[in-house]
Formats: structure tokens, sequence, C-alpha cells
């Protein structure tokens, strides 16, 4: 699975979803009418699915650029020590009976959710490889730069019903950088996070530690700590629309045996959820459960989830593989389902307004926008403390314009 950083991009085809369609033209930005003459409107976009409702946009299939890990302290590795290889049960055994539960707290070792990180990692690859970008500082200078995490809560947004968001932007060299702000809602919601919320975040990493190996064709060891700290980032490149993008996302884990070895097709990512009984049920996890594992998936190119459904002592009763392209079809004759065009169309209209909104380069102005369910996306401006999220040491490297260090290999890809 060895790669160059930046290869040049094989595949052209846009990638779309069972049973979306796509037209030549493109999705309108969503952006409100024209300033009256007299007065300049506060910016703000409107967020309504039936505004977003149009052909499929062009989205390029993405491109593993390259990859680092995070180890069990948290600090970063340019390679792939942390990536762990897809080995599930036997596929005609029986119920793979895995306990959640099992090691919890004692083995538990959750990261520390205090340490606001930003784009930190993301920025630091980019500095070792940026010489190494097919395109360099010229493709880098109209591209947006993220988190995966940040893009799939953008295509989740025009069906959400409960949870806001905040994204700080700042442009540094023509590059827009998108990092998420912990709203006050939800940091009041994490500090006050129930004994019984803990423990099912802890059956997710759980899960995966049944699922996984350190390497290829071996067998789980469930018996160790779970570990929240270490990560396996993928770092991708895609574009949606006009705009290039640069980011990356947790993966799961690797399968050595997939039809194609090659990130990200290769690629596993892994949920859990609670044993569905009836079809009010099913149509409930289809309508929002599915539709974040849709995006999630969707945007770097992840083929597949393999689900695990839990009985409500914790144990794993049955697995169920979803693919990627094909979560649509599940929830397209439900009335009140949700739309892959309109998800993607939105994303695209949100980033034509933030690179129109951001206009001035300086990593210490920051443009914050900000969203509630049932409203639009309006944006303030702040400078220095406490949004400014672009470390010195990355302004310094890329004003001053430092030698890229020596590539990292990334003996994983």
């Amino acid at each position: 699975m060895e790669r160059k950083i930046g290869a040049k991009l094989r595949m052209e085809k846009p990638m779309e979803p069972q049973g979306a369609k796509r037209g030549a033209g493109e999705m309108k930005d969503g952006a409100t009418g024209g300033p009256p003459k007299r007065a300049r409107p506060a910016p703000s976009l409107p967020t309504d699915a039936s505004l977003y409702a149009g052909p499929f946009p062009f989205y390029r299939r993405p491109s593993e650029l390259g990859c680092f890990s995070l180890d069990s302290e948290r600090r970063y590795h340019g390679d792939s020590r942390a990536l762990r290889y897809f080995a599930p049960p036997p596929a005609h055994g029986s119920a793979p009976d895995f306990d959640l539960r099992e090691g919890y707290p004692e083995r538990y070792r959750p990261r520390d959710e205090e340490t606001r990180e930003g784009l930190d990692h993301l920025l630091r690859w980019l500095l070792e490889h940026r010489g190494q970008l097919e395109g360099g500082p010229g493709w880098l200078a109209g591209a947006v730069v993220t988190w995966r995490g940040h893009l799939t809560k953008l295509l989740t947004t025009p069906y959400e019903l409960r949870e806001g968001w905040q994204l700080a932007a700042s442009r540094l060299q023509g590059t827009l950088y998108l990092s998420e702000v912990e709203t006050p809602a939800a940091r009041a919601q994490r500090l006050a996070r129930p004994p019984l919320l803990r423990e099912l975040m802890y059956m997710g990493y759980k899960f995966e530690q049944y699922m996984c190996a350190d390497t290829p064709g071996g067998s789980p060891d469930p018996s160790g700590e779970v570990n929240t700290n270490v990560a396996f980032c993928s770092v991708l490149r895609s574009r949606l629309g006009t705009h290039p993008l640069l980011f990356s996302g947790e993966v799961d884990c690797t399968d050595p045996k997939a039809p194609s070895t090659q990130p990200p097709a290769c690629y596993v990512e892994l949920k859990t959820s609670k044993e569905m009984h009836s079809p009010g049920q099913w149509r409930s996890f289809y309508r929002h459960k599915l539709l974040k594992w849709w995006a999630q998936s969707f945007l770097p190119g992840v083929p597949r989830v393999v689900a695990g459904f839990r009985d409500p002592e914790g144990s794993i009763r049955s697995l169920r593989t979803f693919p990627t392209m094909e979560m649509f079809e599940l929830i397209r004759s439900y009335r009140e389902g949700w739309n892959p065009s309109v998800c993607m169309n939105f994303c695209a209209a949100f980033l034509s307004f933030a690179q129109s909104t951001v206009t001035q380069d300086d990593p210490r102005l920051v443009h914050l926008f900000s969203w509630e369910p049932g409203g639009p996306v309006t944006v303030s401006i702040h400078h220095d403390a406490p949004y400014a999220f672009l470390p010195t040491w990355y302004v310094d490297a890329v004003t001053q314009d430092f030698p890229s260090p020596a590539k990292t290999p990334c003996p994983g890809n």
C-alpha cells in the first residue's frame, strides 16, 4: 500500500450515492440576495433543506495523500503505527456475543476532552509534506483545510434538529482554515455527561477492540486497555464543486482482504447501535443515525460501515454491513428521509459563503460561523484569543517560507 505524497488523482469520476442524480449545472450557493443600497445586512446563510434540493454537486473521489498516528499519550507520529487491521469473527459462525462492558472502567483511559487540539496535528502533517503536494503552494492557496468531522457536521445540518455548532475560520496565504469551537451548550452537556452515556462511549471503542488486530491476519485481543488517545488518521484531498479540500479524519481499521488495497477503498468504519425490534425503530435508525454514518464515511471515500447491534446488557448479538453508497436507498422511500444531494449542496453553499466572507489574510482575525437548529448560519468577527486557532509555530513556518522537513514515510499506505 505504498503511496507517494500528492500522487496525481487517476479517478476523475465524481462520487455519487446510489440513487442520487447530478445535472450539469452547479447548485447556487444559497446566500441571500444583494444588500440594500443604504444598509448592508449582517451576512447569514439559510439552512432549510428545501433550498438545497438540487442536482448532486460534483465531488471528486477522495485521494489519500498520507497519514499520521497519535500514540497513547496523544503524541504525533508521521507514520501508520496506530493503524489496525479488520479481523471480524467468521461470517457463518454463531452470534459474536461480544461483552462491551468488559473492562469498564478499570481498563478505560479516555482522552482529556478539556485539551483543545484544534487543527494542530493536521497542521503538523501539512508542514512536513507541503513541499510534496501536487500543485504546490498555488493549489493550497485556494483550498479549504479542516477535519473530516467538521465537514460531517455541515453535511448533516439541514436535517439536524438538536445540536448546533460553531466553526472558526481564518485565512493564511490564501488558504481557508476551519476549526470547530465547542458551543456553551455542548460544553455544559459534556461536563454533565451521565455515567450511562460515558459507558456507552466506552462500548463503541470496546467493539473496535473485538473487531481489530494489530497485524494483518492476526487475532483481536480484547484484554488490553481501551485508550482513546490512540488514533490513526488519513489525510485526503478532494474537491466539492469549485472548492479544493484537504482534510483529515480518524480511521478505525483497514481490511487486508479488501478487493482494493489502495486507501481509502480498503478502510472500514466500525459502529455500534442498540438492537432494533420494530419497523418504527428501523425507520428512526435510518433517519437519524444512518445519516451521520453516511456523511462520515462518504466524505473520505470509506466504502462500508460494519455495525454491531447490542442488547440491553451490552452484548453484541449481530453484525451487519452497510455499504456507504447504498445507505440512501434504505431511506429513499420514507417521506421524512434525508437526501445526499441536499447535504452536499448545503456544504458547498457554506464553503462558498465562508470563502466570500473571510477575505482578509490574517491568522489573528477569526470569523466565527454559528448555527442553531431552526435558524440560519450567522457570522461574528473576533481578533486573537479566545477564538484564534492557528498556532504561532505554524504561522511562522508558513509565512517565513521555511524549508519543509524531510518527508516522513507512511509504511501502512
